[in-house]
């Protein structure tokens, strides 16, 4: 993975984009803007990204479980199937929320694969960062209760300054001034999603400001 920028091209079934052939166009719309690599949800996407596009993919498959909190690649179901489609890194939820033993097993299982750990604060990052992920991703900041209150930026320079290994900067970097601040930081690349690739979120955004002096 090379240093810049990540377009996360994913849509959940209840969303009007929700198609394995329009995230493979959305990921030659990123190739062509300058994307250095692409996110993806699930394997059919990443299968039908792969036909379109020679970029590096972090890949995950979001699955939720009763009595599990972690949804993000959150049992080796997901990240066996994963490794079949041959992805280059594979994400997961690696959060107080995921029991330490599963993260350590990941490595012994699939030594020759590189693994980035979503987080949401700084004690994640480090625990990730000493448990050998090849990537520490601040993805989860604001989706769990311990980082409710917790400011992307601050975590995302601590974590650069303390981690060994390269921190991409991800969750909310919605404009590009943030995306820029995260990589003047320090960060190794920063992902960008639903800024470019979901267009009812944006809308939303506008929506709301217009709606305001209306």
């Amino acid at each position: 993975m090379n240093r810049g920028l990540i377009v996360s091209c994913q849509a959940l079934p209840e969303e009007p984009l929700h198609s394995s052939f329009i995230m493979g166009r959305m990921a030659i719309a990123a190739l062509q803007g300058g994307a250095v690599g692409i996110r993806a949800n699930s394997t059919a996407d990443i299968e039908e990204i792969k036909k379109h596009v020679d970029l590096p993919i972090i890949g995950i498959i979001k699955k939720e479980y009763p009595n599990i909190k972690p949804y993000i690649t959150p049992t080796f179901a997901e990240v066996d199937a994963l490794v079949k489609t041959g992805v280059e890194i594979i994400a997961v939820d690696a959060t107080i929320d995921q029991e330490e033993e599963f993260l350590q097993s990941l490595f012994f299982k699939y030594p020759s694969q590189k693994f980035m750990a979503d987080i949401s604060t700084i004690e994640e990052g480090l625990r990730a960062d000493q448990l050998g992920f090849d990537y520490i991703g601040t993805t989860l900041i604001g989706y769990t209760p311990q980082s409710k209150d917790v400011d992307k930026f601050e975590v995302l320079e601590q974590l650069i300054k303390e981690c060994k290994h390269p921190v991409i900067a991800e969750g909310n970097f919605n404009t590009p001034e943030q995306a820029a601040k995260a990589i003047q930081l320090g960060a190794y690349a920063v992902v960008v999603g639903s800024a470019i690739t979901r267009p009812q979120v944006v809308t939303k955004w506008f929506f709301d400001s217009v709606s305001k002096v209306l």
